[in-house]
């Protein structure tokens, strides 16, 4: 009752400052409390976080989450079938699909469709990559891949907030939201949690801003889509014929009135929202600054692929590492393009051709700049697709949720090493399985979070992002 009773209080407060005229917007407000009103409340540190976290000493201070939204193709990535090569335009044995789901392909007839590329072994360990992907083969000593990856929801939509949130259960926290509530941040200039999309390729599927909302937990947690164009964050300018000096005069006024009013109440939201208007103040400047691409060197543009003023996932993965530069803590970069049920190999070759190199040039430049070990990276879609062949303009894959491949690197992670197996044809897990909440228990670990100890109460239950059935932290991919 007292985290509903907070929550309708920051609902009244949110509604008298988003009339005040100040101009600063909602989204950007909300996501700059990070964790000022817990440290009024619950005596916290300036820039947020639970006392007591984190549990252990963290491996890695941060995340950046690298989604290819749409559902990339293990079979045509990470996960070589020989078998399955053999046996291309063969009836796909019914022993493997009788009573799956399996989407579209549902009383068709189902053949199996080969790997539609070369595989070749890169790094000290061999690791099997497709020709697909030729920059990120030259990263293989520093990536884990996990060929074994399960999740439940085989939609793209559901699938999504499964892997934001842990469950199927629209407006619930996301991952991002719980970590940065659970740690705070370590800017008090830039959002906590930053997200940045782009799109190119086959059926772009939308991106519903819940995905990374904060559900229950107080708003200050929500993620802050910064745009590829235009304004980095709505309404963060002044409004029109309002100088600078102008707007802090009135955000001080508006402070003198909540330090009154605070004197008389002593209401911890108050605090939090004078804070607020310091830090959203601040934004004006930051994030200017952060979206400007033009101080970095040639090298690096000409490294990434990054274009000033762009919108391309190549911007957004330099922008993750000037993110993570500045102190943001959960950084997701969604790059929409990868729903291939057709004319698979034309558009593997447009999405790869826009994120193979940058995602290469990342890893590379933090790296270089002795970043890597204490960031967290992330790379994989919502699911997978299936080894049935599915044909909309030459051959496609559909949706596939029982044996998919994902791939972390940096703090806390064995690099040069497959984990897990699909069975001969690609479509169960078979040894070594990780469950979406296994992913999200093993990130929470590096991060210094015991996942079993870590949740708020919520209808009367202790919920968490790993939800109440079982999690297990991969260890066997941990340094």
């Amino acid at each position: 009752m007292r985290n509903w009773n907070q929550f309708q209080t920051g609902l009244n407060r949110r509604t008298f400052l988003n009339n005040t005229g100040v101009g600063l917007g909602a989204a950007a407000l909300g996501s700059l409390l990070n964790g000022e009103q817990l440290a009024a409340a619950k005596k916290t540190t300036a820039m947020g976080g639970l006392p007591g976290l984190p549990h252990i000493a963290p491996k890695a201070k941060r995340v950046i989450f690298l989604c290819m939204a749409g559902g990339p193709t293990h079979l045509e990535t990470f996960d070589y079938k020989p078998k399955l090569a053999e046996m291309d335009g063969k009836p796909f044995p019914e022993s493997f699909t009788k009573g799956q789901p399996i989407a579209q392909l549902q009383g068709k007839e189902l053949k199996c469709q080969g790997p539609l590329t070369r595989f070749r072994k890169y790094g000290r360990n061999g690791q099997e990559i497709s020709d697909f992907l030729p920059w990120t083969a030259k990263i293989a000593d520093d990536i884990c891949i996990i060929r074994s990856m399960v999740t439940e929801q085989i939609n793209h939509d559901p699938a999504h907030t499964f892997m934001n949130t842990g469950t199927v259960i629209s407006g619930r926290p996301s991952m991002g939201s719980w970590i940065t509530y659970g740690l705070g941040s370590e800017t008090e200039e830039l959002p906590g949690f930053v997200v940045l999309t782009s799109v190119g390729g086959r059926n772009p599927q939308p991106i519903a801003s819940r995905q990374w909302g904060t559900g229950f937990l107080p708003t200050r947690y929500q993620g802050v889509q910064f745009n590829s164009t235009g304004d980095p964050v709505n309404y963060l300018k002044n409004p029109a014929g309002i100088s600078d000096s102008q707007q802090k005069q009135l955000i001080e006024t508006v402070q003198k009135l909540d330090r009154y009013r605070n004197t008389r109440v002593t209401n911890p939201e108050i605090e939090t929202r004078i804070a607020a208007y310091e830090m959203a103040f601040k934004m004006q400047t930051s994030v200017p600054e952060l979206m400007d691409l033009s101080g970095e060197t040639r090298q690096t543009l000409e490294m990434y692929g990054a274009e000033p003023g762009a919108g391309s996932y190549a911007n957004n993965c330099l922008l993750a590492r000037r993110l993570a530069e500045r102190g943001s803590r959960f950084i997701h970069l969604y790059h929409r393009g990868w729903d291939h049920h057709g004319d698979l190999v034309r558009y593997m070759n447009t999405c790869c051709g826009l994120t193979d190199k940058p995602t290469w040039a990342l890893i590379n430049d933090l790296k270089q700049r002795g970043m890597l070990d204490e960031t967290l990276v992330i790379w994989g879609g919502e699911f997978g697709r299936t080894p049935m062949f599915q044909g909309k303009g030459g051959a496609g894959r559909d949706h596939h949720i029982k044996g998919f491949s994902m791939w972390m690197a940096g703090g806390g992670i064995k690099g040069g090493i497959t984990y897990g197996e699909t069975d001969e044809l690609g479509y169960n897990s078979v040894e070594n399985i990780v469950h979406v909440r296994d992913l999200h228990a093993t990130m929470l670990h590096l991060l210094g979070i015991n996942h079993r100890q870590f949740s708020f109460e919520f209808q009367g239950l202790d919920t968490r992002l790993t939800g109440v059935e079982e999690a297990h932290i991969v260890d066997q991919i941990l340094t």
